[in-house]
């Protein structure tokens, strides 16, 4: 059994990547693995000031949301990121709490496999890359991690246009055998 941390970055409940997550989520517990789903909706999550002060502790400086996350992340054997696809790129709110996240630089973590789940409303190859090049750059800050895969749901404005999608099947699949 393994200890999964999903992250849902979108703001609105019930959207095309939550409900990738969802997916993914029910994929991971029908394999006997203990999942946890983190969304954003609500969180208060500010942008990083370059304080460096997490350097030297571990923990932001900064009283919000981000602490607790991170601690979720460090002791989970598999991350899922989950976000919209924003002209070309992840969330805002996935890259800001990507970069409040350096204090676990430093730190020990667990986990080794990393996912990312992306949507858009456009549908070709290339419109997910640059959110998973962003998110590698993340991955490679702790060695002993990768990107164990990917699933990208294109050509999906609402959610009535994922549903019965393939793609949520492959999410399913793929959480089963994380």
């Amino acid at each position: 059994m393994k200890k999964v941390i999903v992250i849902s970055t979108s703001l609105r409940a019930g959207s095309n990547s939550d409900m990738l997550a969802d997916k993914f989520i029910a994929g991971a517990e029908a394999a006997g693995n203990k999942v946890e789903k983190i969304s954003l909706v609500g969180k208060e999550i500010h942008f990083c000031r370059g304080c460096f002060a997490c350097s030297k502790t571990g923990k932001c400086a900064i009283k919000d949301d981000v602490n607790a996350i991170m601690e979720k992340v460090l002791e989970s054997d598999v991350v899922v990121w989950a976000t919209p696809i924003y002209y070309y790129e992840m969330s805002g709110q996935m890259k800001t709490l990507i970069d409040r996240m350096n204090g676990m630089y430093s730190q020990d973590y667990k986990f080794r496999d990393v996912y990312l789940l992306s949507t858009a409303a456009e549908n070709d190859i290339f419109v997910p890359q640059r959110a998973e090049a962003g998110l590698t750059g993340w991955i490679d800050c702790y060695p002993k991690s990768r990107l164990a895969g990917t699933v990208f749901c294109g050509g999906v404005n609402d959610a009535r246009e994922i549903e019965g999608n393939a793609k949520l099947q492959v999410a399913y699949e793929m959480g089963k055998n994380v």
